[in-house]
């Protein structure tokens, strides 16, 4: 069988890319004799302009905003060869608003569908409802991994139950000992708390920090370990604002010596060693909506004793005793239960074993044998796509992108209401809603193109509809070539 995915990938980093190396190569490496035998390509996507420097399993590459990138990979995954294909979906890892640019491609894919869907919101808005819903639609199969996420996707989304399937997150198949691992990270004499994963606010690690000077009180020996470098999304738009307000709120909580930051992106094997090292983990989340959390699933994979807030992953994951659950921004609560597995070591063992037997039925190799018996169901059953007719409009066959007549149609005041052709029609003069058009094109042209051109002419807009704007907040509409008003509002 050869297998095609489309997703985001390492070096890139990115759960969902850590996520789909994990399922390439535990469906594609040898399984021994008489083991399944498969095949398989990666389509990446890529988030920045420069390439990152893939593997040699990595294919095709799309540039994330560009929408003709789409159509190609769609024909070089229909001519590959490929059996079936899987998409990894999250909304965003792929182009356009809320992701509409996936769609394209999947309409013109030629083989069999499988999705995996990262996130399904509660209360998604109209647009991401209708790309989920259509994604669902061109599947043979779609796979989550929680319950949670098939009640939404029935009761929200409208998906036939019989089209979903629950494959748990997988977690690495890596052995450790506790003692040796804390004794090559010198924590050999400390309680270690730990928390991984990208560092943005909703994670809520300054519920566990608040929580801690009751901890170190009684047990000054206690390190909490945030391992992990800010989230590049935030990273991009806030920079560290998060991480130095924490450790502003470690300075004032004079938890200095009890607080430790890695900024640091590391692979699986060192993370393993860090799970096992650690005591307890957390996951102090900031509300309900995560659908699915990787790193929860590795600290239940590692046998890890964890503490966690009732997001919904959390809730199912730990049930049965496979770990403890706190209200959300409760420190008080968080405070209690540590003090409490702290004081009762058998209790923290009781939650490692349980933890650590799950953690046996889920890792690469048996989730990667559940994909692998899914796609051959698909296979056997002999599904096939309909054939789709041929577009009447092909993306590809618009010009190149250029801002020749926009800049044609500007002046120094704004953009002009009409024109002859392409000649502007001095006589209409300007208006309030072109202007606000024309500053929403060049700033979603910037993003996409990053036309300097386009940033240029932003702020003539703005100033336009900055100047249209009367005392108490409602808007002009027209102003003539010359400059004078031409209506009363």
């Amino acid at each position: 069988m050869k297998i095609a995915f489309i997703a985001s990938y390492p070096p890139r980093e990115c759960g969902i890319g850590t996520f789909t190396r994990n399922l390439y190569h535990s469906l594609t490496d040898k399984k021994g004799e008489g083991g399944p035998s498969n095949t398989g390509f990666v389509v990446a996507m890529n988030d920045i302009e420069e390439d990152y420097d893939y593997p040699e399993e990595v294919k095709f590459e799309i540039a994330q905003e560009q929408q003709g990138d789409y159509i190609e990979a769609a024909k070089f995954i229909n001519i590959s060869g490929a059996d079936i294909c899987v998409l990894e979906h999250e909304y965003g890892i792929y182009g356009g608003q809320n992701g509409v640019y996936i769609l394209p491609l999947l309409h013109r894919l030629e083989i069999p569908l499988i999705v995996t869907l990262h996130t399904v919101l509660k209360s998604p808005s109209y647009n991401e409802k209708a790309i989920l819903t259509e994604i669902c639609k061109m599947a043979e199969k779609v796979i989550v991994m929680s319950n949670k996420a098939v009640e939404f996707l029935t009761e929200i989304y409208e998906i036939p139950a019989e089209k979903i399937e629950i494959i748990e997150h997988g977690v690495p198949d890596l052995q450790f000992n506790q003692v040796a691992t804390k004794k090559e990270f010198k924590l050999e004499n400390k309680k270690v708390l730990l928390t991984f994963g990208f560092i943005s606010r909703n994670k809520g690690i300054e519920t566990v920090i608040k929580a801690l000077p009751t901890v170190v009180e009684k047990y000054p020996e206690t390190i909490y370990i945030i391992l992990g470098k800010t989230h590049p999304a935030v990273l991009r738009h806030s920079g560290e604002e998060y991480r130095i307000y924490l450790l502003r709120l470690i300075k004032n909580l004079k938890l200095e010596k009890h607080v430790l930051f890695l900024n640091e992106f590391i692979n699986q094997k060192e993370l393993f060693k860090y799970l096992f090292a650690s005591d307890i983990y957390i996951t102090p989340y900031l509300n309900e909506a995560q659908i699915t959390s990787g790193t929860l699933s590795y600290a239940v994979g590692a046998g890890a004793a964890v503490i966690s807030t009732p997001y919904w992953h959390a809730e199912e994951l730990l049930s049965e005793g496979r770990g403890r659950l706190f209200d959300f921004n409760d420190s008080a609560g968080l405070s209690s239960i540590l003090m409490e597995l702290l004081d009762k070591p058998q209790e923290m063992l009781r939650l490692r074993k349980k933890a650590y037997d799950y953690g046996r039925e889920i890792t690469w190799p048996n989730i990667g044998e559940r994909y692998h018996e899914t796609m051959e169901t698909i296979l056997s059953d002999h599904i096939a796509r309909p054939v789709k007719k041929e577009a009447l409009f092909d993306p590809q066959l618009l010009p190149p992108f250029a801002l020749d007549h926009i800049k044609r149609m500007t002046d120094d005041t704004g953009i002009i209401q009409h024109a002859k052709f392409g000649i502007p029609n001095l006589k209409e003069g300007y208006c309030l809603d072109d202007n606000a058009r024309a500053l929403l094109m060049v700033l979603m042209a910037f993003k996409q193109k990053k036309h300097p051109l386009a940033l240029a002419l932003s702020p003539i807009y703005l100033s336009y509809i900055h100047y249209m704007q009367n005392k108490d907040g409602t808007f002009r509409n027209f102003l003539s070539f010359s400059r004078n008003f031409l209506d009363e509002v």
